[in-house]
């Protein structure tokens, strides 16, 4: 039986061979490939800071600590996204606020953007939903005339462009965070970074990284730290242990150099998903902006009768093939109901989105094969015709 799931890691010989190297060496954490790792990252986004991490959600925390979100700040995101987006903002003691979505690219309105923004406002944290980037240009032009942060939500998005720019050089943003999570661009197992062009927040995203200890005698405030010796460090955060290993860090490595590729396979079955898909009068397909370059994470189509949802990922798995939402609105959750008072008709871009979704299989290592075989269970189904 077929097993073709929504996503899937691609980890070759070389990749095993990098992380091998690692094991045998001395250093398995905190060592040189993970400055290694951040210098390519840099390289290959053109930023000019990365601190990475160990995972996207750790990412996202620090950025908001760093960009000094606290409490009773409002933080503004989509709530068509994971909750991390979200939540990030909660952990530092700030409310995040949802403004409802485009519904061509279900990236978040910057019009409704405006319509959120208040005294209390301190942030935007875009999220480039399924790797197509989000307004950029109007959302950094919102949060200036406002005087607002942006942190980029790219876990999605790694090797994206937006006007001619890779999505991580944060032309438009303070910060970009990635995922490196198996289903991603690439992968570390588990993994993320946080990318500036602002010395401050990378100095502070360093520091927030290793439990708000520096080991930096140039930032030392201790008055009698001179006369100490090479063992010396201070806290003067309240960090977290947010460390990435070395051999994380060298399979990342290895997979940055097959980025591009993995990108140009995704591009090339989503080519296909168009081609056969397009006559199908029972779904809406994505689509992507001319000024824009997807990194395609996800291919989520949208059914005309979502009544039938159900029903038909149910055919689907019973013929080997494993489909995915993206996502239950935040405001949604139980938590975030309970707690904020969110309910149903807040967001309606997101909710009619969200009754309408369903991602279908997208990665690198599928075969044409595999690809033609989701499309004629797709054209098989009489729910979509």
């Amino acid at each position: 039986m077929k097993n073709i799931s929504y996503g899937r890691q691609f980890i070759d010989k070389r990749d095993i061979k990098a992380v091998n190297k690692v094991l045998k060496s001395d250093w398995l954490t905190q060592g040189p490939k993970v400055k290694e790792f951040e210098n390519a990252i840099c390289e290959y986004t053109g930023a000019k800071y990365a601190v990475a991490v160990s995972n996207a959600t750790a990412a996202l925390h620090i950025a908001c600590l760093v960009g000094g979100i606290g409490q009773g700040d409002e933080v503004i995101t989509s709530p068509i996204t994971f909750v991390a987006s979200a939540n990030c903002v909660l952990y530092c003691g700030g409310k995040p606020v949802f403004a409802d979505i485009q519904n061509d690219t279900i990236n978040i309105d910057p019009a409704e953007v405006k319509n959120r923004i208040n005294k209390r406002t301190k942030a935007i944290i875009p999220v480039h939903f399924a790797g197509h980037p989000a307004n950029l240009d109007e959302i950094c032009q919102i949060a200036k005339k406002h005087k607002l942060l942006v942190i980029e939500d790219a876990a999605h998005a790694l090797g994206a462009e937006y006007k001619g720019l890779k999505i991580g050089s944060c032309k438009y943003s303070d910060m970009a965070i990635f995922s490196f999570h198996p289903v991603k661009s690439i992968t570390t197992g588990e993994g993320g970074a946080v990318l500036t062009n602002r010395k401050d927040l990378y100095e502070k995203l360093l520091i927030f990284r290793n439990h708000g200890i520096t080991k930096d005698a140039s930032c030392f405030t201790n008055y009698c730290s001179r006369t100490m010796g090479s063992w010396y460090y201070e806290q003067q955060y309240l960090g977290f242990n947010y460390r990435i290993t070395d051999f994380q860090c060298a399979l990342g490595l290895s997979q940055l150099k097959k980025l591009d590729k993995f990108v140009e396979k995704r591009r090339r079955i989503v080519n296909m998903y168009q081609r056969g898909l397009s006559g199908m009068g029972g779904i809406t397909l994505p689509q992507e902006k001319a000024h824009v370059k997807s990194a395609w994470h996800i291919y989520c189509i949208r059914l005309k009768n979502y009544t039938e949802r159900k029903r038909i990922f149910e055919k689907l798995q019973k013929s080997g093939i494993w489909p995915q939402v993206h996502y239950i609105p935040v405001h949604l959750q139980p938590y975030y109901r309970e707690k904020f008072g969110y309910r149903e008709g807040d967001y309606p871009n997101a909710e009619n989105y969200y009754k309408r979704a369903m991602s279908i299989p997208l990665y690198p290592s599928m075969t044409k094969r595999d690809v033609k075989y989701v499309i004629d269970n797709l054209a098989g189904l009489k729910e979509l015709r």
